[in-house]
């Protein structure tokens, strides 16, 4: 371990600015709180870093760690205990300072505040707790902050520090306890799932408190998130949305986030990873994961134990489509609004504005594509009137075709319909079919 004994603060930053990259568990909250006048900031929605808030502005936030020492040795992180690092710390008084003066400079919104375990999890977690309490208490802070829980520390610092945060978080790290005793020894689900409960409990409770007398303290009013870290322990994306299902509907979480695994030990207990992280994996899970939680999507619908991972070439929804075209195609005018949400191209809002659209009229091609319908994607799956966009085989393998050529890999049916009078009707208004 390298240690410095004297370093200023810019250089303190630097090394710990970079040590907090790999936590991802941190983006807009969709929580409002506004000031109360006497002090500095606001909370309007805000998030991670060059994020956008429910209001459509840029949003950025402080994120740090406390300290990158610290007393564990998990496999996979650049901060572990046997690492031969250059090690530093901030004091409660340098975070404060360096917040305030990035917020009045207009730099940030808020802060996100992680650490490695100092000592132990009851000393750090009691630093973390000093922090943000001279922040709100001493400096008046009123910004966005995002608080790591530290996974082992006692119940009663978490809830002191969950009246003065607007989001905390716990790190699940790996979808089973397996791969969580093998690559990071010195964590238990017990003292993961254990805070997440606790938060979930105390928010629940809050919620009814606040109920009697409005203007009473708040506990962690923007919920809870966690991580996971993707491809460094073998488990498949099954069993990753399973899990992630599993705690949406366990803990109340608002946000399960993926991490791509990144080998910066280069350990040989880790994968190799020469290809670089599973980026598209990791995609491929936001997007099951925005299906789970927006479009009424169950886990076992997207994947089974017998095809336990995504398909690398379709988004998980067209995926699913392809597999089930019993259910189509659908007709835009009569169908509800939970089944328009499982036709690829048709979002949340899209598919409000059909609902909405359909009271004045009968919808066709044309007026799908100006609310927002990707059509390169939804005509396969729909009708407008009881026609569809052009003849196409109802099989699974000529739709799989037509999607990828929609992508740009090859050409298929709608490349080929140019005598269609609604794709000619759209080129000659000079909107693009694509998206």
């Amino acid at each position: 371990m390298v240690i410095q004994e004297k370093m200023d603060l810019e250089q303190k930053l630097h090394i710990l600015s970079a040590a907090a990259r790999y936590d991802v568990a941190c983006t807009s909250s969709g929580h409002d709180r506004k000031g109360d006048g006497k002090g500095i900031g606001s909370c309007v929605a805000p998030g991670i870093c060059h994020s956008f808030s429910a209001d459509g502005r840029c949003i950025t936030l402080l994120k740090i760690l406390f300290t990158n020492e610290c007393v564990f040795d998990c496999k996979y992180c650049i901060n572990r205990s046997s690492n031969d690092v250059v090690r530093t710390s901030f004091t409660p008084e340098e975070i404060c300072e360096l917040t305030i003066q990035f917020y009045r400079r207009n730099y940030i919104e808020g802060l996100f505040l992680s650490s490695g375990v100092l000592y132990s999890p009851d000393h750090t977690m009691g630093l973390l707790y000093e922090t943000v309490y001279r922040l709100r208490r001493q400096y008046g802070f009123q910004g966005y902050i995002h608080l790591k829980t530290i996974p082992g520390a006692s119940a009663q610092l978490v809830e002191q520090a969950g009246y003065l945060a607007d989001r905390m978080s716990v790190n699940l790290e790996f979808p089973t306890a397996e791969g969580l005793r093998r690559l990071a020894p010195h964590k238990s689900r017990k003292t993961i799932l254990g805070p997440m409960r606790q938060i979930q409990m105390k928010a629940g409770e809050n919620r009814q408190e606040l109920a009697v007398c409005p203007q009473g303290p708040r506990f962690v009013p923007a919920g809870q998130s966690t991580q996971m870290i993707i491809g460094a322990s073998g488990e498949t994306d099954y069993e990753i949305v399973t899990v992630a299902e599993s705690l949406y509907k366990k803990f109340s979480l608002k946000r399960v986030f993926y991490s791509a695994f990144v080998n910066v030990n280069r350990d040989l207990s880790l994968p190799a990873t020469d290809q670089g992280p599973p980026l598209l994996r990791e995609h491929r899970l936001y997007q099951a994961d925005w299906l789970l939680r927006f479009y009424g999507f169950a886990a076992e619908e997207l994947l089974s134990p017998q095809r336990p991972n995504f398909n690398v070439f379709l988004d998980p929804k067209c995926d699913w489509a392809v597999g089930h075209l019993e259910r189509f195609p659908v007709e835009i005018n009569q169908a509800d609004y939970y089944t328009l949400l499982r036709v690829p191209g048709i979002g949340s809002k899209s598919a409000g504005k059909i609902i909405g659209a359909r009271r004045y009229g009968s919808l066709d091609f044309e007026d799908l594509k100006k609310m927002g319908v990707v059509l390169k994607r939804a005509v396969y799956f729909i009708t407008c009137k009881g026609r569809m966009f052009f003849p196409i085989k109802m099989e699974e393998r000529t739709i799989t075709q037509s999607l990828l050529a929609a992508q740009g890999k090859k050409k298929g049916p709608l490349d080929q319909a140019k005598g269609h009078r609604q794709l000619s009707l759209f080129a000659d208004m000079g909107v693009e079919l694509s998206s």
